[in-house]
């Protein structure tokens, strides 16, 4: 009985071994091809988040990844952050559209989230997203339940409130440390 439970207890850990190096292989196969896909994501998107911008460069700004939009001449029109940090759910990763004399966000994308179907994830809903278009850049946006009567002010999503507070916590954070980072290269 004692030597049933001893070849179980293996064939548990083979199989956890067996099946733990197949997902490592899959993700080191995967990994370039899902990188691929994001980058494009992100460069297809740029146009959308910047107005007059048809391409975009990336650069880095200390450790931030941001693109520089350029028009159809190659002169910049605005900047594109790219931002990360905690949902509810899992990481909320986004795209912040900014103008060249950031004053004012010109659009906001949700590269990648996992938050609630159904709640949370109308994040990526265009109609929520627009509200960031045109908020002032000189001061913290906010999170509010009812309609917005301030221009730092974004309705949040019903019953999705930690996601709405992470975009915007996100989104805040992007924002100040991309303009310190600017500052300190003396490209503001």
């Amino acid at each position: 009985m004692k030597n049933n439970y001893l070849v179980q207890a293996w064939l548990v850990l083979a199989l956890s071994l067996f099946f733990g190096a197949g997902l490592a292989a899959v993700e080191t196969t995967l990994s370039p091809k899902i990188k691929a896909n994001k980058l494009a994501d992100t460069m297809g998107q740029i146009p959308n988040l910047v107005p007059g911008a048809a391409t975009g460069e990336q650069d880095l700004m200390g450790e931030q990844v941001v693109y520089r939009a350029m028009d159809a001449d190659g002169k910049q029109v605005g900047w594109v952050v790219a931002a990360s940090g905690q949902g509810f759910a899992d990481k909320i990763e986004l795209l912040i559209g900014v103008d060249m004399s950031l004053a004012k966000i010109t659009g906001l994308y949700v590269l990648d989230q996992k938050e609630t179907p159904g709640l949370g994830n109308k994040i990526v809903d265009a109609k929520w997203r627009d509200q960031f278009q045109g908020k002032p850049m000189d001061q913290s946006l906010v999170v509010v339940k009812t309609t917005p009567d301030a221009a730092n002010q974004i309705e949040g999503v019903t019953g999705a409130t930690i996601s709405s507070d992470s975009v915007v916590s996100i989104v805040n954070t992007a924002i100040v440390t991309f303009k310190e980072e600017l500052a300190k290269q003396g490209k503001s």
